[in-house]
């Protein structure tokens, strides 16, 4: 703790330095391999996409592109700007952009991101400044596929080995930030981009600290050691003295995420409907939250977020009924004698979780169900379970766009190695819903077909959707300029003072 405050002092250095926290190495400081949530924020600093949403999450407006027009159903035609350069001083042209599609459609990478471009049927650079893309039909999220961060052909169009490549860890980027130093378990520090096209981040340098202890980065926030944090809803309500908001202002809002109970159904123990929804029935979501959160969260009920189009406010999480879930138990042959079992495995990243695996623990057990719990460090989580497909029920969650896309997480296709379909979901109607949902651009009838995917999959049981958290963000008020917005308060941070 000493050698890390000693660093902070010295950091203090630069003119004005943001400390941060985050709970793990990235894994990959790439766009298109990030899919931890540290190497995700981190790249959201270092690179740009052709476009993103504005601070209300209602529009799309450009990044890269200056603009952009579809000149037919299937056909975007994005002019780029003209003053953007990478970190490295040279151009950002529609070469990188052409380069980039191409890498994520090439056999030479694994990401989940790839799926996304898979209605694209050509990337025509007209020019410098110009890209063409065309579609195989109509695409819902045709605009919002280029949020994807663009790499530099540059510097990589001579890479044999992209997913083991120097440059994920040594990235070169457009973003308001460039990487100055990444010190593995230790600091990654960014510093500001003189010539960034948005005009220069007003902050000179952004310290990420890797804490993997959730108690440590309290402790760290408490003592004004970090300038932003995220704190649980018990730190918020008991932990916290008078002294503590002096000195912070505290961002609430509902966060586009939500965490669930995946079940692997490539396992035979699980394949039995009547098991799934005795489980359901065997946990009582409201008193987790309760427990949890103090008024801090809500009860998630499907797989799209409330506030969204594809939200179906008929489906209702089901109450909890320990008869009912004994009953079907016994059905499929398990009772006090043969009792069911399974483990939950999940991730010490986050503090509300591993308390969350021991109230479903408990919860279960009323029901006869023997649970086992492991917690694991986030890297060999992800790596050595989630990935590798390598346990029997796991406690995750995930961030959600403004625009689903179901193909991701519920369509058979990615039951893969690098897919987001972690818990292998096979409908075939499901399937065949979201194939017929890709090329449909009437927003009213793209909604109603995402409600009755949200009732199918619910009632299907192949999470347990658990529930959707607040995100409580402490802020120095030392830093100007803040703008809540729907989007949070990232969305203007290069004109943040300190």
């Amino acid at each position: 703790m000493r050698c890390l405050l000693f660093l902070i002092l010295s950091l203090n250095l630069f003119a004005s330095t943001l400390h941060l926290a985050t709970s793990a190495n990235p894994s990959r400081l790439n766009p298109i391999l990030a899919t931890d949530s540290s190497s995700s924020e981190i790249t959201g600093f270092l690179f740009n996409g052709l476009v993103k949403y504005d601070k209300d999450l209602s529009t799309i407006i450009g990044d890269l592109a200056e603009e952009f027009t579809f000149e037919d159903e299937k056909t975007l035609l994005f002019k780029l700007r003209k003053n953007v350069k990478w970190h490295d001083g040279k151009d950002f042209t529609s070469k990188d952009v052409l380069f980039t599609y191409e890498v994520l459609i090439s056999s030479k990478i694994s990401s989940p991101y790839s799926s996304n471009f898979r209605f694209v049927e050509s990337v025509e650079a007209v020019d410098t400044w110009s890209v063409r893309v065309k579609y195989k039909q109509p695409y819902f999220k045709a605009l919002e596929t280029w949020m994807m961060g663009i790499l530099p052909e540059h510097i990589l169009r001579d890479e044999q080995n992209l997913m083991n490549s120097s440059f994920n860890t040594n990235p070169i980027g457009t973003g308001a930030y460039k990487l100055y130093q990444l010190e593995h378990s230790k600091n990654i520090i960014l510093k500001a981009y003189d010539e960034y096209f948005e005009g220069r981040a007003k902050i000179d340098t952004i310290s990420f600290h890797v804490i993997a202890d959730p108690m440590t980065r309290f402790l760290m926030l408490k003592s004004s050691a970090l300038d932003v944090g995220s704190i649980e809803p018990m730190q918020y309500e008991k932990q916290l003295s008078s002294d503590f908001f002096k000195k912070f202002n505290i961002y609430e809002n509902i966060s586009q995420s939500y965490t669930y109970l995946g079940f692997n159904l490539r396992l035979e123990k699980f394949q039995n409907p009547k098991v799934r929804e005795a489980l359901s029935l065997a946990i009582d979501r409201k008193e987790l939250v309760d427990i949890l959160f103090f008024g801090h969260a809500k009860v998630c009920t499907g797989p799209f977020l409330p506030g969204t189009k594809a939200f179906n406010e008929s489906v209702k999480a089901p109450t909890q009924n320990i008869q009912k879930a004994k009953e079907l138990l016994k059905e499929v042959g398990y009772d006090e004698a043969n009792p069911f079992t399974f483990e939950i495995v999940t991730s010490n990243a986050s503090e509300i979780r591993p308390y969350a695996a021991q109230i479903l623990q408990h919860q279960l057990k009323k029901s006869g169900v023997i649970v086992t719990l492991r917690v694991m460090e986030w890297q060999a989580f992800l790596n050595m379970v989630v990935f590798p497909h390598k346990f029997e029920s796991v406690l995750l969650g995930w961030g959600l766009s403004p625009t689903p896309d179901p193909y991701m997480f519920w369509h058979s296709d990615n039951d893969k190695q690098g897919g987001f379909n972690l818990v292998g979901y096979h409908n075939l109607k499901i399937n065949k819903m979201i194939e017929d949902s890709q090329s449909i651009i009437d927003g009213e009838k793209l909604s109603v077909m995402w409600r009755e995917m949200f009732k199918i999959i619910t009632d299907e049981n192949p999470y347990l959707f658990l529930y959707i958290p607040n995100a409580i963000t402490t802020l120095n008020k030392e830093i100007k300029n803040i703008e809540p917005a729907p989007s949070g308060i990232w969305h203007n941070y290069i004109k943040w003072e300190k």
